[in-house]
């Protein structure tokens, strides 16, 4: 069989159906028009694989994008062009990135030969979303286009989820490429998944049979790693109530007994004076924001404090804690509860 030769934006389209991508939020400008080209066959017809939503503002597709992550557990994504249209998304990806939300954010780009010459719409934006980003990175050849796709797809949905931003030049898109479809499942440098620690494991479980008064924090975590029945045993088992953060209030049961309700600056007077109450806190998938702890310095100095969350960087970052269980809390409540 011979080579099929495709154009970068075509590679691009190819990519994203192959991530299972069905909806792309977009506004279109110069440097990203040989994308939307491509879009437009893969639209309509016996060809469709894509509905494109028109927006009136990039901000409004990185919204978009975030609202239908949330809703659909799916990676949002949106399209745009260079300049103003990319630096127009980062408030949105900014969002996504403190929310835990996985979105790729493809933006066109000058060509590689105007790179650094203050071209017309031209913008380093790899420089300015890398701080509120997963991953960023420039296509600068259309050969590279099926391997970033898929590599910033695994990094937004992977471990603790959060946006990716890829920067296309817009040669790259024109120009062409042997297609070579890429799949990405294993990056060196990144353990999205870290594996647990059995010794912190134990030290957790015996530090809460021994509690007189133990209370739980359920954070976003929860519903991110889907261990809503994972929280329930583990709550049930111990008889231990449990107040919820903001993104946290749907792993819970409104109606369950041991639910306290939203805790927090906007959360209940019971809820909150029971983390000054307890002897033994357990905070699970949350990550001890100002809007929950007040004043970080006199929040639960009675307590002991064990901390779950996937992401190593939030253990101590905020609140100084006693045992920390770095791990996916879908493995960890279970082990513990055991």
């Amino acid at each position: 069989m011979g080579k099929e030769v495709i154009t970068g934006a075509e590679a691009l389209m190819r990519s994203l159906k192959n991530e299972g991508v069905k909806t792309i939020f977009g506004y279109p400008g110069g440097n990203i028009m040989p994308v939307f080209d491509a879009l437009y066959t893969y639209t309509r017809g016996e060809k469709k694989v894509f509905d494109h939503i028109l927006v009136r503002h990039e901000q409004a597709a990185a919204h978009a994008a975030e609202g239908f992550s949330r809703v659909s557990n799916k990676v949002g994504v949106c399209l745009v062009t260079s300049g103003p249209g990319a630096t127009n998304t980062l408030t949105g990806v900014a969002d996504a990135m403190m929310d835990s939300i996985p979105m790729v954010v493809i933006a066109g780009q000058v060509n590689v030969s105007a790179l650094g010459s203050d071209a017309f719409q031209e913008v380093d934006l790899v420089g300015a979303s890398q701080p509120i980003t997963k991953w960023a990175y420039q296509i600068r050849r259309p050969e590279d286009v099926s391997w970033a796709v898929s590599r910033a797809f695994y990094i937004a949905r992977s471990g603790r989820p959060g946006p990716v931003v890829l920067d296309f030049s817009k040669n790259a898109q024109v120009s062409m490429c042997e297609w070579k479809p890429a799949e990405v499942d294993h990056i060196r440098s990144y353990v999205p998944y870290p594996q647990l620690n059995m010794d912190r494991i134990k030290e957790a479980a015996e530090l809460i049979n021994k509690a007189k008064k133990p209370f739980a924090l359920v954070g976003h975590g929860v519903e991110l790693g889907m261990a809503h029945d994972e929280l329930l045993r583990f709550l049930e088992k111990a008889d231990i109530p449990a107040g919820r953060t903001l993104l946290g209030l749907s792993a819970l049961p409104t109606d369950h007994p041991l639910d306290m309700g939203m805790l927090g600056m906007h959360g209940s007077y019971a809820t909150n004076m029971k983390t000054q109450e307890c002897d033994v806190l357990i905070a699970i998938g949350m990550r001890f924001s100002d809007r929950v702890t007040g004043i970080p310095s006199s929040y639960a100095k009675q307590a002991k404090i064990i901390h779950l969350d996937i992401d190593r960087t939030e253990i101590n970052k905020n609140i100084t804690v006693d045992v920390p269980v770095i791990g996916d809390c879908k493995m960890s409540l279970p082990l513990i509860t055991e």
